[in-house]
């Protein structure tokens, strides 16, 4: 596998389906900064964002030159430098049941300029990142969507969900354990010194989450423009355990919308221990002349509302789709991770774009480890063998790729897509097996947007 995407070409198909339109498909030198402001700007004005200002597209430019940065330009118009669409990508690393780690085509900044809508620009991109990645030999692709009902046609599926987490600040009481270390208020550039190390920890805990990037970092700590009036509202804090190790960070704001009536805004919140995050929730809930908190992308299976004497303090609103997953080799991709329950099930995988199609046998031992193999259909099993060999064929379920790739990770139980007439299974009782076996030891959880 090819771990460097920017050292792979662009699509020869998408190439030539662009060109018969009149347009360039092309990899952005990211070591230019000329060329990378043009895309950046263009990457900015296709989410209907501001101009960037130069001190953005500098950090932009330091932080995202390691991806593989990608458009499409139109040589006819009057800026012909910026490109009319845009996609960035990277081989990410992927955390699974078990937990465990898989690589995965991270996909990012898919965008098509208004002006050239209708041209089949969006599925070049996609389809040719898809099959990039696929020659590349990485299992499969991830993605968050800003809008939902475009990337369901190259394969994705929603795999975890997230939530606005709200809490009525005057109806806390804390009654969950007393952590056992402290937390202290540090500079920005002191908790981004100590981050990365435990969001490594952090990001490993829990199925769904992705390595991260300084950018990243910098953006929620208000280090790019630190001299903003967002920059310097923004204050961060440290967890450290009873050892006095590092094991959490929250930055977060104080916004007040009128008086006596205060919102602490959650901008980060790592932890890699449970007790790192007992310590951090405790801190910001227990904040005076505070009336609510709000933090965003929070799991929809958090234990915060256990830790409190009045669970209906908090809230969840904005309930959505996150995480969007796209099985290109089933074989890699289901022994990556481990699996709730041990048995056998055949998946019977129809892909449109061919890159997942087949039936595949899935074989999990008690420990959770799988072999998975491709099988004969059962039509061409039955033919070969008689009827006999097609009723002890193993528990079968029929479904597409997309479902396949929202069951993978355990967030979506495959009963529920059953139900909505999604995935087909030859009986009730290899549904609850299905649900058995890929049930997860963690909700799978992604906490940023990419």
């Amino acid at each position: 596998m090819t771990a460097d995407a920017r050292l792979l070409p662009v699509d020869s198909e998408s190439t030539a389906a662009l060109a018969a339109s009149g347009l360039r498909y092309g990899l952005v030198d990211t070591t230019d900064r000329a060329a990378f402001a043009a895309w950046d700007q263009a990457d900015s004005r296709g989410f209907h964002e501001s101009r960037l200002s130069e001190a953005t597209i500098d950090a932009n430019f330091a932080n995202l030159a390691y991806r593989r940065t990608t458009g499409v330009w139109d040589d006819t118009i009057p800026d012909a430098a910026v490109p009319v669409a845009t996609v960035s990508t990277w081989v990410a690393e992927l955390t699974v049941p078990g937990p465990a780690i898989v690589p995965a085509w991270a996909v990012s900044s898919v965008t098509v300029a208004a002006t050239h809508r209708r041209r089949g620009i969006a599925r070049a991109l996609m389809e040719g990142e898809l099959r990039t990645a696929a020659a590349a030999g990485v299992p499969l692709a991830i993605l968050t969507a800003s809008e939902a009902t475009i990337y369901s046609r190259y394969g994705y599926a929603p795999a975890t969900s997230v939530a606005t987490l709200e809490v009525d600040r005057r109806r806390v009481a804390w009654v969950g354990p007393t952590p056992t270390g402290r937390v202290h208020f540090v500079q920005a550039a002191s908790a981004r010194s100590i981050v990365e190390e435990i969001s490594a920890r952090a990001v490993s805990r829990t199925p769904g989450e992705i390595d991260r990037w300084g950018g990243r970092f910098d953006q929620h700590f208000g280090l790019i423009a630190p001299d903003s009036d967002r920059g310097r509202s923004i204050r961060t804090a440290r967890y450290d355990d009873a050892e006095g190790t590092p094991q959490g960070v929250v930055a977060f704001r104080l916004i007040e919308h009128e008086p006596d009536i205060v919102r602490l805004e959650v901008e980060h919140f790592t932890a890699a221990t449970d007790d790192a995050y007992a310590g951090l929730w405790k801190f910001l809930v227990e904040h005076d002349l505070v009336t609510s908190i709000r933090a965003r992308h929070r799991s929809i299976d958090e234990p915060l509302p256990l830790l409190l004497a009045d669970r209906r303090a908090v809230r969840w609103s904005e309930v959505e789709d996150f995480l969007w997953v796209r099985v290109l080799d089933p074989i890699a991709t289901l022994e990556s991770r481990r699996y709730g329950a041990a048995g056998r099930l055949d998946l019977e995988v129809s892909d449109a774009l061919g890159f997942a199609s087949g039936r595949f046998r899935l074989d999990v031992a008690a420990d959770g480890t799988a072999s998975v193999t491709r099988a004969p259909s059962v039509p061409d099993a039955a033919r070969d063998a008689g009827t006999d060999a097609a009723a002890a064929d193993p528990a079968t379920l029929t479904l597409t790729v997309n479902q396949l790739g929202a069951v993978f990770l355990g967030g979506i139980r495959p009963t529920v897509l059953a139900a909505a007439g999604l995935i087909a299974a030859d009986s009730p009782e290899t549904l609850a097996l299905a649900d058995r076996l890929f049930a997860a030891e963690r909700t799978p959880h992604l906490s940023i947007v990419f």
